[in-house]
């Protein structure tokens, strides 16, 4: 299958009817959604938006804040503050990106800065807080480094507490000719930090001292990927005992047993997004479950799709259930509304938020949405 079949099918099948998924009976509840785009254009920072619940319909309340390019944003525990990473090669005088604390204003969505810190390499493209909220961890994507912060009971961040230079290059020589550190992601016990690196194709794996938001290599430091496969995006299945990688360079999805003890990742089955026999460009991006991890839904940002999956109770394998839209161009970041109902994407190229119904029951989701024109959306968070 040739990349110009593939994007005429999934075109055809977003033309299609489809009846509302959405679960009846629930009662209307606004929610807040923050928003983080791209500013090399019209957008200026992070937007603020009325979500509403029952009808899917979006409502921009303002500008929560002016801030270059934070295309990745993370929600501390408890709601009242903000992370956002300065995607960046030049950030308040210094050489790379940056890293900005906020404090939330849940009732109009305003963000108040605490304070700003260079994160020591250019591109910092993802952002995390553990599970304290006393520490925060950025990834710089061009710098192909990683950086740890403490956060005070004030908020405020200080100067990096560690920080990894990583070195080499991958298989792939227009996309891996260096590290790319791409994501950073705490385990869901707080003990160590994971950092997918695309250009190494790497897991790195640090111990995590919570008091200090100091970093250890761990033993083994690393899970190397396939060669040129690219690890882009990780995510821990709410249990707690499986995690999944979302490889960009061959577009799959690896699903581990995570031995939280050792602070290990091992792979258990890997499982391809594309059509079977498509050989064309591709692109995987980011993976999300529905808060019971029955389903989990990885948005392909290159072929513009997105692909469902039905999640083992006993082992937490995938099984493919459906390819549909992403409603635009680009998808960058993807997100479920708090009941479940809708499934929101943020397509950067095509300057548009989608949101699609969902079925709890089936985890389908309708092959035609709502779209709500935003320039570059990048990151999605309900706070």
């Amino acid at each position: 299958m040739t990349r110009r079949k593939f994007m005429q099918s999934s075109a055809a099948a977003t033309l299609a009817a489809s009846a509302s998924l959405a679960n009846a009976g629930v009662g209307s509840k606004d929610e807040l959604l923050l928003v983080g785009t791209q500013t090399t254009g019209a957008s200026k920072g992070i937007y603020a938006y009325s979500f509403d619940e029952a009808t899917g319909e979006l409502k921009q309340t303002g500008l929560a804040a002016t801030i270059e390019n934070p295309t990745f944003m993370a929600l501390a525990p408890g709601g009242k503050r903000l992370f956002s990473v300065s995607e960046a090669s030049d950030f308040a005088g210094t050489t790379g990106g940056g890293i900005t604390g906020f404090n939330l204003d849940r009732s109009t969505g305003h963000l108040t800065e605490i304070n700003a810190e260079p994160t020591g390499g250019p591109g910092t493209c993802h952002v995390a807080v553990d599970h304290t909220g006393h520490c925060a961890f950025v990834a710089n994507y061009n710098g192909g480094s990683a950086a740890s912060f403490h956060v005070s009971d004030d908020g405020h961040l200080s100067k990096a507490v560690s920080f990894f230079q990583y070195e080499g290059h991958g298989p792939n020589k227009d996309r891996q000719d260096k590290p790319h550190a791409h994501r950073v992601t705490v385990s869901p016990d707080n003990r160590f930090l994971l950092i997918n690196d695309l250009g190494l194709d790497e897991i790195h794996i640090y111990k995590l001292d919570a008091k200090t938001a100091k970093l250890t290599p761990n033993e083994p430091p690393a899970w190397k990927s396939a060669p040129g496969a690219g690890p882009r995006a990780l995510c821990f299945h709410p249990n707690g005992k499986w995690a999944y990688c979302v490889t960009e360079m061959t577009s799959t999805v690896v699903v581990f047993d995570w031995n939280a003890e050792a602070g290990t990742l091992e792979a258990i089955q890997t499982v391809e997004l594309n059509p079977e026999g498509y050989k064309g460009e591709t692109g995987g991006c980011d993976i999300i479950f529905d808060s019971k991890g029955r389903f989990a839904y990885v948005a392909n940002r290159i072929n513009d799709f997105m692909a469902s999956f039905t999640i083992s109770e006993t082992d937490g394998k995938l099984a493919l259930m459906e390819r549909t839209s992403c409603g635009g161009k680009i998808p960058r970041h993807i997100a479920l509304s708090p009941n479940d109902r809708w499934l929101l994407v943020a397509n950067q190229v095509s300057n548009n938020i989608s949101v699609f119904a969902r079925d709890a029951k089936t985890g389908k989701l309708a092959n035609s949405g709502k779209s709500f024109e935003l320039a570059a959306p990048q990151c999605l968070v309900f706070a």
